[in-house]
């Protein structure tokens, strides 16, 4: 079955970064889509950025120039590099699969926790 552990997160200053990552099994990683997400306290779980096996990016708007993901398929690996951090970017974030325009995926990892302070 389809597993995916994320890591990376942490507490960081506004203006730092981080590197997320997420390591899949269970699937033929090289083939699917995947994307990043976050959920904010009390808020609805939103796409951050999103990556083709092509390697073709999409990025939410409030991410873009700041975000950037990429993807291992050695390693069944897809990254998330975030730079300029804003405490507004504090969620948990989750890797799942890809579709533009879909989020209610049945099945997601535990996440991991990037709480930006002021």
């Amino acid at each position: 079955q389809v597993q995916l552990v994320e890591s990376g997160g942490g507490l960081v200053q506004a203006g730092g970064s981080l590197r997320l990552s997420c390591a899949a099994s269970g699937m033929t990683f090289s083939i699917n889509d995947m994307g990043w997400y976050r959920q904010a306290p009390g808020k609805q779980r939103e796409l951050v950025a999103g990556i083709s096996s092509g390697r073709r990016t999409n990025y939410a708007d409030s991410v873009k120039g700041r975000f950037t993901i990429s993807r291992d398929n050695a390693k069944n690996t897809v990254y998330l590099q975030m730079n300029s951090l804003k405490p507004e970017d504090t969620a948990v974030y989750y890797c799942n699969f890809y579709s533009p325009g879909y989020i209610g995926y049945d099945y997601w990892g535990q996440g991991t926790q990037v709480t930006v302070s002021s």
